[in-house]
């Protein structure tokens, strides 16, 4: 084989290097958020109120760039709540289309599992975008979020059920004109 027949990463590291750098630029970016499915003993889920936005949601929030998604949720309970979890499994990642101002992006719900009493003895508002957080009912749930945040929850409940990962794909267009 002649020099000129050997691929490009072997004639020359820094043209190939150049040449994926320039293919990587032209790859879709992605929005990244991360939630955490977070219990009590009785079962409740934590929910936060977000001063940005009307509805409850997951705890949890967008990573910054780079950022692996569960350390994004992980950084995000620090942050918001004082809270000191490791996620470690999936339980739903949830393709959303584009819709208003956004792009689409991936979202995903780990498993942080069930505090006990002294975790939740020390959770506080540590952020001012979030107003208040609640352990409410799987029904309180579905009526406070907003029905792609409950579809996500509900399919990461039964994920922790049935041990296998869901993958959803969302489309929210419908609430932005209601």
């Amino acid at each position: 084989m002649t020099s000129e027949e050997r691929p490009l990463y072997e004639r020359d590291r820094a043209a190939w290097r150049e040449h994926l750098a320039e293919g990587n630029s032209r790859q879709a970016r992605k929005r990244v958020g991360a939630d955490a499915l977070i219990r009590n003993g009785r079962g409740e889920i934590l929910l936060v109120d977000p001063s940005y936005k009307p509805d409850w949601d997951l705890p949890g929030g967008m990573a910054e760039q780079n950022e692996p998604p569960h350390q994004a949720a992980e950084r995000e309970l620090r942050e918001e709540l004082g809270l000191e979890l490791s996620l470690n499994t999936m339980l739903v990642v949830d393709w959303v289309a584009p819709h208003g101002p956004w792009d689409d992006s991936l979202m995903f719900v780990f498993d942080g599992g069930i505090l006990d009493d002294r975790q939740i003895a020390s959770l506080h508002v540590a952020d001012p975008e979030i107003r208040a957080f609640e352990f409410v009912s799987v029904d309180q749930a579905a009526t406070l979020l907003r029905p792609y945040v409950w579809k996500r929850l509900d399919r990461a409940l039964a994920a922790g059920t049935d041990g296998t990962a869901g993958y959803l794909h969302t489309s929210v267009h419908d609430w932005l004109s209601g």
